[in-house]
């Protein structure tokens, strides 16, 4: 029977988990992208939409129908009760959207036969936080200094350096990511450096891959 090897990407807002991701997709992972699922599944149309609606009224739309997300954030992000009632509601649709790329993953390495073993990268941002490290066969996180993610984050996305410090401090430590890797990346040095350590990670997921198979 044909088999996968899950992984589970994550690292701290501007240490470059992205630009991993972006790597692993171009070398032949299939990339499971929370954010942009969790997206996908409340655009217009869909039964996530309906829900959140119904659970917080039509004013956290715009006027063109779509979710207006500053808003729904604006009232979640105040209120761990409202926060938890959209969860319930977004993240058994991510789940089941996952869970969907998952099996087709596997049918295409089972068509593929033994020169295309699968693996299945899902691109987490809190796995430390929300102790999501044992659902995954591995987990790669992406590492750099605080130094180096605050430089990022306010030349790259024109953060001030306080909006910055905040996002950081909202997220896991360092050390809290670093305790759940099964392999890091470290993200501190250029471009190239990057692009050659993530090849020689794809080559070890390609051959835990292959063993899992076996």
């Amino acid at each position: 029977m044909a088999r996968m090897l899950k992984v589970g990407l994550t690292g701290g807002i501007g240490a470059g988990k992205s630009e991993v991701s972006r790597l692993l997709d171009s070398y032949g992972a299939v990339i499971v992208d929370a954010d942009k699922i969790a997206r996908e599944v409340v655009e217009p149309g869909t039964p996530g939409l309906a829900a959140v609606v119904q659970e917080f009224g039509a004013g956290i739309l715009t006027p063109e129908g779509t979710l207006d997300r500053q808003r729904l954030g604006s009232v979640v992000f105040a209120d761990s009760d409202r926060l938890a009632a959209l969860n319930a509601i977004v993240h058994p649709l991510v789940g089941e959207r996952s869970a969907e790329l998952e099996r087709a993953a596997v049918e295409e390495e089972r068509a593929g036969g033994e020169e295309s073993p699968a693996v299945v990268v899902h691109d987490v941002p809190l796995i430390a936080e929300n102790g999501l490290a044992p659902l995954y066969d591995l987990v790669v996180v992406v590492d750099a200094s605080p130094g180096t993610q605050l430089e990022r984050l306010t030349r790259v996305r024109g953060m001030s350096r306080e909006e910055a410090a905040a996002r950081m401090a909202a997220q896991a430590t360092r050390a809290e990511r670093l305790a759940v890797a099964d392999i890091v990346i470290d993200n501190d040095g250029t471009l190239a450096d990057l692009e050659a350590r993530v090849r020689e990670v794809w080559e070890e997921l390609r051959r835990r891959a292959a063993a899992a198979r076996s």
